[in-house]
């Protein structure tokens, strides 16, 4: 019922620079993750994983071995078979759906390698979207946006639909969608996969600067260039983290 209710607050409204670098943040132990039955297939296997405030982690690994899986409950979008889940303190594996719905939605930022933007509303809705359905007040969302989009270096963009945009842009909205609500952390599923090595490089360079102001980030990547920009490493391999690389 307190975890309920937690969800309901909803769960920690905290933002991004109130916690001090350094502190535990994400927490899985013996984590793992069977999809079917006949015979089930073993996504991820006794996953432990520790990730503080202030990491820039990249979790690398070939296509299948179990990195999505890992993203996808860290960021509260999977529940783990078994193993205990633990973000910022707070006992995930206990929450309710809605708790884990109002910890997703306030906590975390995502961006994916698809973009997920509306293609038929502005830039600008796309960012202020976030924002309804978190449930964020409604005074303020467009200042709010503008803030994120400018911060991202679209602030000449706002007005345009995002099948204007080049793929770089579409993914720096992305990144502002994901960054308006000020997560704790940010998670991201092969955010260059689409992308040239010019643009690529545009975007682990807002990722760096992101990094640099305390941002909490995690990407999943099966490329060692995107890997090597992050401050920590790890391999999985047949849903099995094989430590720092």
């Amino acid at each position: 019922m307190a975890a309920e209710r937690a969800g309901e607050r909803p769960v920690g409204t905290e933002r991004a620079g109130e916690r001090p670098v350094g502190t535990e943040l994400v927490m899985l132990e013996r984590i793992g993750r069977r999809y079917g039955t006949d015979p089930p297939v073993v996504a991820l296997r006794g996953v432990d994983l520790r990730v503080r405030t202030g990491d820039w982690l990249a979790v690398v690994g070939p296509s299948g071995s179990g990195k999505s899986t890992l993203l996808n409950i860290v960021g509260c979008l999977d529940r783990p078979d078994e193993g205990s889940y633990r973000f910022d303190g707070l006992d995930v594996t206990s929450l309710s759906d809605r708790g884990r719905a109002g910890l997703r939605s306030h906590r975390f930022g995502f961006v994916f390698q698809s973009f997920h933007l509306l293609a038929h509303r502005t830039v600008l809705e796309n960012v202020m979207l976030a924002e309804v359905y978190a449930m964020r007040p409604r005074t303020g969302r467009r200042d709010r946006a503008l803030a994120a989009l400018a911060a991202v270096g679209l602030a000449d963009r706002t007005a345009h639909l995002p099948t204007h945009l080049s793929g770089g842009e579409r993914q720096r909205a992305a990144i502002a969608r994901a960054l308006v609500n000020e997560p704790a952390l940010l998670l991201c599923d092969e955010p260059t996969g689409n992308l040239d090595s010019r643009t690529t490089a545009a975007i682990l360079g807002l990722l760096g600067d992101l990094h640099d102001r305390g941002l909490s980030i995690i990407v999943i990547t099966h490329d060692p260039g995107v890997a090597e920009r992050a401050q920590r490493r790890v391999r999985i391999v047949d849903g099995e983290l094989r430590g720092d690389g």
